[in-house]
């Protein structure tokens, strides 16, 4: 039976869908992203990351959806993963696991709450997802403090990986903010949206306050070149490096 929760903008998110690697976990789309996890593995050999940040550069790339999965996939290896919406603006992680959105993390950041306290289990073994909580008239300035950074850290004890969710980084400066937060940067492009230009200019704003991009993921990919076919999406990762 397929599950639909409806939006109050009168349209249907499907949890089949967008979850595919719960719901359909030997699906090529799930495969994809099990590829991706072993390729963030392998990114950080050298110096693990234990927190990871999933942007873009505008809205409707596919960051969201890449981050549920990326943590369903990892959650399904035993690691335990906290999948926090660090998006306090639009925030959409807790209609996506059916969760009220009454406690999250302005509730850690304001009253000095471990990520553990607040955040809720899912069905998914392993997955604890931090929803965004009531929305704050100060977002960047929230997930740039140090109480955030302390947070993270001290996450490290009941958590093997944390993931943010955040807005686009040329909609808002709260992905910066988090970029220095985080260990790493996973980018999400939807191929064909968004000029090469302005990639580029969103991908040094990363790097100019030292993010390190742990990678791009291509979202519908062409067929005939690379990629794994799911519904209308194909998927490729590459590593990337500074062109600079």
């Amino acid at each position: 039976m397929r599950r639909h929760r409806h939006r109050p903008d009168g349209s249907d998110t499907d949890y089949r869908v967008r979850l595919i690697t719960d719901t359909e976990p030997r699906s090529t789309a799930s495969e994809a992203y099990r590829t991706l996890r072993t390729n963030i593995q392998f990114a950080g050999l050298d110096q693990p990351c234990r927190s990871i940040l999933i942007t873009s550069t505008t809205a409707g790339e596919g960051k969201t959806t890449t981050a549920a999965n990326l943590a369903v996939v990892l959650a399904q290896t035993g690691s335990r993963v906290c999948l926090i919406d660090s998006d306090l603006r639009r925030p959409s992680l807790h209609r996506l696991f059916e969760f009220e959105n009454d406690r999250g993390l302005t509730t850690a950041l304001l009253d000095d709450l471990p990520f553990a306290e607040v955040a809720r289990p899912t069905r998914v073994p392993n997955l604890s997802v931090l929803t965004s909580g009531p929305l704050p008239p100060n977002p960047a300035e929230l997930v740039g403090s140090k109480r955030m950074r302390d947070l993270i850290e001290g996450a490290a004890s009941n958590f093997d990986v944390i993931l943010c969710d955040s807005p686009p980084v040329l909609a808002v400066s709260d992905p910066i903010a988090l970029t220095t937060q985080c260990d790493g940067v996973l980018f999400v492009v939807r191929v064909s949206k968004v000029p090469h230009d302005i990639i580029k200019r969103a991908l040094g704003q990363i790097e100019a306050v030292k993010g390190k991009i742990l990678g791009v993921l291509l979202n519908y990919v062409n067929p005939r070149g690379h990629g794994y076919r799911y519904h209308y999406r194909y998927y490729y990762y590459e590593p990337y490096e500074s062109r600079q």
